[in-house]
């Protein structure tokens, strides 16, 4: 079983516009949304949702009225200044248990909240494990692990050799969770100084966990010398430069039909696309 994850090292770049349509044109695989703060991927996949799973990610110091003695230790040892004579913040509670642990008394414990969903759905290209965290809620990086280890369960039920994955923009923790022990990663930028900037970060962090990385460059013709730029970059820092996607307004419109834009033209990004897989699909990585 192989997983490629196809990331951006920033947003707006049309990563989720490619991985649509990759999954309208990869024969056999199973797909993961892993921008679990923002998942769009579904919005073009229109899916029939099959499972639904409670994500804790967090606890929350819970106080026994009864049991406290009220001597303020826990106020006085909380850095979040969340816990005040026995009466908890829970806007400003971390879960990190130090007042649980200092409580003379035994009258703190610590309650799992649930601060997401995990899904398994069903579209027409295949299977699609997706969540969607609370809004300001903590720990997105292990709700990521979450959806790897649920989308690899179900590739392994249907015997599937692929997981194709839309990852999280930025190089935060939800993309570190995502490229831990993964196959490959495509990268798609965009010829902008923000692109070319952030692209050198996800390239660096990439290259720390030994991945083989592949650049594509999105909207390339809307300014050539940073799509130069940004191969030269790629190839610098050891990243294979694979097919270019020119900019098409195809895309705008398949996007507000909520359709994979090879499903919705036969134009030039949609025939980029489709190259762009079939140079992904023999990538050596993958193979």
């Amino acid at each position: 079983m192989k997983e490629l994850l196809v990331i951006s090292g920033k947003g707006g770049t049309g990563k989720t516009t490619v991985v649509a349509s990759f999954a309208a044109v990869a024969p056999s695989k199973v797909l993961a949304d892993a921008d679990v703060d923002a998942p769009n991927l579904h919005l073009l996949l229109d899916p029939d949702q099959l499972e639904e799973r409670p994500y804790c990610g967090a606890d929350l110091a819970s106080v026994d009225r009864h049991a406290c003695t009220e001597c303020d230790r826990c106020t006085d040892l909380c850095e979040f200044e969340a816990i005040r004579n026995g009466v908890v913040d829970a806007r400003r509670c971390e879960g990190c248990g130090t007042c649980a642990l200092v409580c003379p008394a035994d009258a703190i414990t610590m309650i799992p909240q649930t601060t997401g969903r995990v899904y398994l759905s069903d579209t027409r290209f295949g299977p699609l494990v997706h969540a969607q965290l609370v809004a300001g809620a903590e720990a997105s990086g292990k709700l990521v692990t979450q959806v790897r280890q649920r989308a690899r369960a179900a590739a392994e039920q249907r015997h599937v050799d692929l997981i194709l994955t839309d990852g999280s923009p930025g190089i935060g923790c939800p993309v570190i969770a995502s490229l831990s022990g993964i196959d490959a990663a495509l990268i798609i930028s965009e010829p902008t100084p923000s692109g070319l900037h952030d692209l050198g970060r996800v390239l660096q962090v990439a290259a720390h966990f030994e991945v083989p990385t592949a650049v594509s460059v999105n909207k390339c013709d809307i300014n050539f010398d940073l799509t130069r730029a940004i191969e030269r970059l790629s190839t610098a820092l050891g990243a294979t430069t694979m097919t270019r996607i020119p900019f098409d307004r195809a895309v705008v419109d398949a996007t507000v039909a909520a359709t994979p834009v090879v499903e919705w033209s036969r134009g030039d990004a949609p025939k980029a696309i489709r190259a762009l897989w079939e140079e992904v699909a023999s990538w050596d990585a993958l193979t």
